[in-house]
């Protein structure tokens, strides 16, 4: 039978003394108790040996305790202060007990009936009554005794005198389970040994002075069995929704798709709306549907050119439309506000000049004013995007949302409902169905309207989508909950499982 050095080691102690407890065992090898524990196990899985263990809960001691058990409870030090002068005020009292004794001391020596309290010129007065100065040991004292005798105790033995409950919450005491370990040698354990074990030195590595000296034929090669449980190791990965963001940025570069980036955060609402054909009147810009900043309160606008533009599209239309029909400002448009979606940066883009046909997107931190609960945030990440070629159309469109949630969520079921938009027409939202949460909608979709295109310089379609990212990584890490994206929870960290 094939045995490494160390259960050899731990067979031939055993066999001595035939039944050890574990920490005896320890002791005798000379070896550590994670060493000894493996060769038991092993031992027993060869039938060489038996290991039997008992669990029961236990009264431990804390450190509380043992001063008390120095110097005495509050209530036996409060009640040495009475016998020795009668009657005594809290602040009489302050020599022998620590402040955070005092508070409860008028209510221990009440409950013991130790001690009257009465109220004398803005003062409590405690006075010794008869009982007080006949009081002798209580169930409490003995079972602390006990605890300072024995440091653990079986919680039935303790009980018998005090609730475990009443000697928490003095903190003298805490509640744990002890397991008692036993090692016995089995008959075919006594067998082996009797017939001889030769106890060889164990290397675990093969090194050149080994083979020089010719050591190595005297010494015996540690075996290593790769089916034994050892203990799990987590190695440092990347924050699995950073991980998964970051592979669909590669997915998508891959297809094709140019990046669009932004430095900052904030945005005028010329971005974020007007040129997006968005009016200034429409509700969305309401501050009860997105965030606007205090201080600085305005920036800039762009080039006076596509200002004026995007201001004739707002009052009187462009591409044979009639606009939205209002005085146009200036003044409202370069407001700055936390970026409400990514669709500022196609906004960007389209007016900075894009290759026709092209293909961009952005994944971007986006903030509106939300209630927290299982699929919303009121700061996410919005995956926006568009194409812009000459024969685009609406049909174009619904397979790329197809494709998005089906290959990069992993949804099984998708649908698309119409919708409306200021700046897309015809419009779309589009749902995905989560096997915890129903149908959830990821975003919305659409062709961006001329009003829009010709504005920023752009005379042929464009699809366009807006996705809320961090839903598509619900389904993707298979959560129901969206704030667990951004979770510290550690086990969640190093399980979550790795996708793509």
């Amino acid at each position: 039978m094939e045995l490494s050095y160390q259960e050899k080691l731990t067979l031939i102690k055993l066999n001595e003394v035939k039944k050890a407890k574990f920490e005896e065992l320890v002791e005798r090898t000379g070896l550590d108790q994670v060493a000894v524990m493996r060769s038991v196990l092993g031992l027993q899985s060869r039938g060489l040996a038996k290991l039997h263990e008992r669990s029961e809960k236990v009264a431990k001691i804390t450190e509380t305790g043992e001063r008390y058990v120095r110097i005495g409870l509050p209530e036996r030090r409060a009640l040495a202060v009475l016998r020795e002068k009668g009657r005594v005020t809290l602040d009489d009292l302050r020599g022998v007990l620590d402040e955070n004794e005092l508070k409860p001391i008028v209510g221990l020596l009440r409950r013991e009936g130790w001690a009257s309290v009465k109220k004398e010129n803005g003062k409590l007065v405690l006075e010794i009554t008869e009982r007080g100065k006949k009081a002798g040991e209580r169930p409490i004292d003995r079972a602390l005794e006990l605890l300072a005798e024995k440091k653990v105790v079986p919680l039935g033995e303790v009980e018998k005198l005090v609730p475990i409950k009443e000697l928490k919450r003095r903190k003298v005491a805490e509640e744990d389970i002890s397991t008692e370990r036993v090692v016995e040698i089995t008959p075919a354990g006594e067998e082996l040994t009797r017939r001889g074990i030769e106890l060889r030195e164990e290397v675990s590595n093969l090194t050149p002075e080994l083979i020089k000296s010719g050591r190595w034929r005297e010494v015996e090669f540690k075996r290593f069995n790769i089916h034994a449980p050892v203990r799990r190791v987590y190695p440092g990965k990347k924050q699995p929704y950073r991980a998964f963001l970051d592979k669909l940025r590669r997915r998508l570069i891959e297809m094709g798709f140019i990046e669009m980036t932004s430095e900052s955060l904030i945005e005028t609402q010329f971005w974020n709306f007007d040129a997006l054909f968005q009016p200034q009147n429409h509700p969305a810009r309401d501050w009860t549907d997105t965030y606007q900043l205090r201080y600085p309160k305005s920036g800039s606008l762009p080039a006076e050119e596509l200002v004026e533009r995007v201001r004739k599209a707002h009052e009187h239309g462009l591409a044979g439309s009639r606009g939205w029909g209002y005085v146009w400002s200036p003044e409202r448009a370069m407001l700055l506000m936390p970026r409400a979606h990514g669709t500022a940066l196609d906004a960007r883009q389209l007016a900075a000049g894009v290759e026709i046909p092209g293909k961009y997107f952005t994944i971007q931190r986006v903030f509106r004013p939300d209630v927290l609960d299982r699929t919303h945030l009121i700061e996410f990440n919005q995956i926006d995007g568009f194409v812009v070629g000459e024969n685009l159309n609406f049909r174009h469109l619904l397979g790329i949302l197809k494709r998005f949630a089906v290959e990069i969520a992993g949804a099984k079921r998708v649908k698309f409902l119409p919708d409306y938009y200021p700046f897309t027409e015809p419009s779309v939202q589009m749902s995905a169905y989560h096997p915890e949460l129903g149908w959830v909608e990821f975003g919305g979709a659409g062709i961006f309207r001329e009003e829009m295109t010709r504005a920023l310089g752009i005379d042929v379609p464009v699809i366009a989508w807006g996705i809320g990212i961090d839903r598509l990584a619900m389904f993707k890490l298979g959560i129901d909950d969206i704030r667990y994206l951004f979770s510290y929870d550690l086990r969640w960290l190093r399980e979550a499982r790795l996708v793509w």
